[in-house]
């Protein structure tokens, strides 16, 4: 792309580079507005507006200002305390047979849960739940009853609760919904919400995810965690350079 000049304030110019910068410090989302012509027109406006404040501020003495060289100082000290953070843990190193060796050494920390696929009916009396049940072992369909007789919005899916896993649902619940039969329909249950006819429509046993699935999350996550080792490490290093004091 074309470094083409936009605009430009008491001889300095405002080039197509300087916008592509300037989209680049706002958040997503406002990005696609700052593509469109109009946002583009109002971003260099603003890019423009700047300038012509930077221009008033510098005829203006600001940089003479002691408000300014405070700020200045504090900002100053932002930057060079974090570039020497940075240079504190750049050393530190993370091997990808480091990550596979804790993978294989905590399985069990990256399974994919027991998942099950239901649906039910809710009803508010166990006589009643007899009752649907028997309608459907007499061939009415699971999605008719629930729509016909149940209470919970499910009933607008045929009683359909996607997929969940252990812990999402009343204990009760899960405890029929793990146990039952794909297809088999339940026995009423009782929870605090009523009674339920519950229908399993599938299940996924609990599996191991590879090493590959999470291979960069880990690798991220050990290494976020040496680094704040190395950073903490390093902090009481400098405590014993520089006299230090907390009260």
């Amino acid at each position: 792309m074309e470094n083409n000049v936009l605009a430009s304030v008491n001889g300095k110019q405002i080039t197509e580079k300087d916008l592509e910068l300037a989209t680049a410090r706002f958040p997503q989302d406002r990005r696609s507005f700052l593509a469109t012509e109009e946002g583009k027109k109002q971003l260099v406006e603003q890019l423009v507006a700047f300038e012509l404040f930077h221009n008033y501020g510098k005829d203006s003495g600001i940089e003479e200002s002691e408000i300014y060289k405070e700020r200045l100082e504090i900002v100053k000290k932002e930057i060079i305390t974090q570039l020497a953070i940075e240079n504190a843990i750049k050393t530190v190193q993370l091997e990808d047979k480091e990550v596979e060796d804790y993978y294989n050494a905590n399985k069990e920390m990256f399974k994919a849960p027991e998942m099950v696929s239901a649906r039910h009916i809710l009803v508010e009396t166990e006589e009643l739940a007899k009752e649907v049940e028997d309608k459907i072992k007499g061939g009415m369909s699971f999605e008719d009853a629930a729509a016909e007789y149940s209470t919970c919005p499910s009933k607008a899916q045929g009683g359909s609760l996607g997929q969940f896993g252990r812990g999402q649902m009343v204990p009760e619940f899960e405890e029929a919904a793990f146990t039952l039969e794909i297809g088999t329909v339940s026995e009423p249950v009782k929870t605090q919400f009523g009674y339920h006819l519950i229908e399993v429509q599938s299940k996924k046993e609990a599996d191991q995810k590879p090493f590959e699935e999470v291979k960069d999350m880990l690798k991220a996550q050990l290494l976020q965690e040496r680094q704040n080792h190395k950073y903490m490490t390093f902090v009481e290093e400098l405590k014993g350079k520089y006299p230090t004091e907390i009260k």
